[in-house]
C-alpha cells in the first residue's frame, strides 16, 4: 500500500532479547496502557455505530463480525460469549474468520488474501439489509476483510470497521469505521499485542452496549444468562437472595425452577 502502517512501525524498543523477564514485563505493560487511551479516543466513532446497529437488531438484524487471523479469532470469541452471558441465540452475533473453523487453532495460509471469499462466507448466512458486518483487521489491508466490508455495503447492509490505522482501505469500505491507533508493538509487527487487546475492547463494548439496550441486562445483572454451570447457578442464586430476599436454598430452587433470573424475578 501507499501508506506507512503504524502497525509494521519498529518498535520503540530494540534488543529485547537481552532484556531480563522484569524489563520485557516492564516495557509491555507500559505499552499496553497506552491502549485505553487510544480506545478512549474513538469512542465517538464506536457510539455512531453502536446507535446505527441497535434499531437494525431490533429488528431482527443480526450482527457479523469477520476477520483474519488473531482479528478473526477475537470476533468469534466475542460472538461465542453473548449467548452464556445474555441468553440470546447464537444466531444474533455471528464471528466469521478466514479459513473456518480449522484457523481457530492453526494459521491457514493465503485465507485472507481471498478478496471474494469474505463476502461468500457471509453469504452462506442469507444475509438481509438488517443485518450488520464489522471488519476486524489491524492493518485495515487484509482482502479477505475488505472484500466482505465492500460488497455487504453494496448490498445494503450496515458496515463498520476496527482498525489500527488511519484512513486504511478497510475504513474508506465501511460507513462506520473505528480507528484505535495505539502505535507501533513492542515486538515489531505482532498486531496480535496492543492492536488485539484494543480489538477485544472495542468489541467488548459493542456486544456489551448492544445487550444492554436490547434489553438482556436489569440494573447491573445478567438476567437472562445460561445457567450453564455450578458457578452461574450460583450468581443466579444469589441475585434472587438479593433481590427477593429468599434464603440461599429458597432462592435456588426457585431459580431452577424458572430457568433464568429474568423469569424467577417475575
Amino acid at each position: 500500500m501507499d501508506f506507512s502502517k503504524i502497525t509494521e512501525q519498529p518498535s520503540h524498543y530494540d534488543h529485547l532479547e537481552k532484556m531480563s523477564v522484569a524489563e520485557l514485563l516492564q516495557h509491555i505493560n507500559d505499552e499496553d496502557a497506552l491502549v485505553a487511551e487510544a480506545v478512549r479516543k474513538a469512542l465517538p466513532q464506536i457510539e455512531a455505530l453502536v446507535e446505527a446497529i441497535e434499531p437494525r437488531m431490533k429488528r431482527g438484524g443480526r450482527l457479523f463480525y469477520v476477520g483474519a487471523g488473531t482479528s478473526g479469532r477475537l470476533g468469534v470469541l466475542d460472538a461465542s460469549e453473548l449467548p452464556p452471558t445474555f441468553g440470546v441465540p447464537d444466531t444474533w452475533v455471528i464471528g466469521i474468520i478466514a479459513g473456518g473453523e480449522h484457523a481457530l487453532r492453526h494459521a491457514v495460509e493465503k485465507a485472507e488474501d481471498i478478496v471474494k471469499k469474505g463476502w461468500e462466507d457471509v453469504q452462506a448466512y442469507h444475509p438481509t439489509t438488517d443485518d450488520t458486518v464489522i471488519g476486524i483487521a489491524a492493518s485495515g489491508t487484509t482482502p479477505y476483510v475488505i472484500g466482505a466490508v465492500s460488497e455487504a455495503r453494496k448490498n445494503g447492509l450496515l458496515t463498520g470497521c476496527i482498525t489500527s490505522n488511519p484512513d486504511t482501505p478497510l475504513a474508506e469500505a465501511a460507513e462506520y469505521p473505528i480507528e484505535t491507533i495505539v502505535g507501533p508493538e513492542f515486538v515489531t509487527g505482532s498486531s496480535r499485542m496492543k492492536s488485539g487487546t484494543a480489538q477485544k475492547m472495542v468489541l467488548n463494548m459493542i456486544s456489551t452496549s448492544l445487550m444492554i439496550r436490547l434489553g438482556r441486562v436489569k440494573g447491573n445483572r445478567m438476567v437472562k444468562m445460561q445457567l450453564t454451570n455450578a458457578k452461574l447457578v450460583d450468581r443466579g442464586t444469589r441475585m434472587l437472595q438479593d433481590s427477593l430476599g429468599l434464603s440461599y436454598e429458597e432462592a435456588q430452587q426457585r431459580l431452577l425452577d424458572a430457568g433464568s433470573v429474568d423469569k424467577a424475578l417475575k
